[in-house]
């Protein structure tokens, strides 16, 4: 078994938070998962580390902007997701009028998600 480094685990950190985005851009929920268990995992490792070295720097720079960009891609996909909730949600049918001319409200709760036909 070989020791690891603290390079060796950064730039490993790295490559799964750049595998953690393509298997979300692909819809690889398992692959995602395990992804996100092993940077979990690698965090902690990381987390004991209090001093980098000047050339463990650039990686650090690195990890942050990828991981940010993964942040930025979910809550855009999350907003993305409620706003096309929130559409099929909004009543499809407006109310109608009457003979004299009153509004009548309908009977349809406008969901287009409702399940039924």
């Amino acid at each position: 078994m070989t020791t690891k480094t603290t390079h060796d685990y950064l730039v490993r950190l790295r490559d799964v938070i750049l595998e953690e985005r393509e298997h979300a851009k692909v819809l690889d929920m398992d692959s995602l998962a395990e992804a996100m268990q092993e940077k979990e995992e690698l965090i902690q490792i990381l987390a004991h580390v209090h001093h980098l070295d000047a050339a463990d720097k650039e990686i650090a720079d690195t990890i942050r902007h990828e991981n940010r960009r993964n942040a930025y891609l979910y809550k855009a996909t999350l907003g993305w997701i409620r706003e096309t909730m929130e559409f099929f949600g909004k009543r499809t049918v407006v109310s109608s009028y009457s003979a004299d001319a009153g509004m009548i409200n309908s009977k349809i709760n406008g969901r287009l998600l409702s399940g039924k036909v």
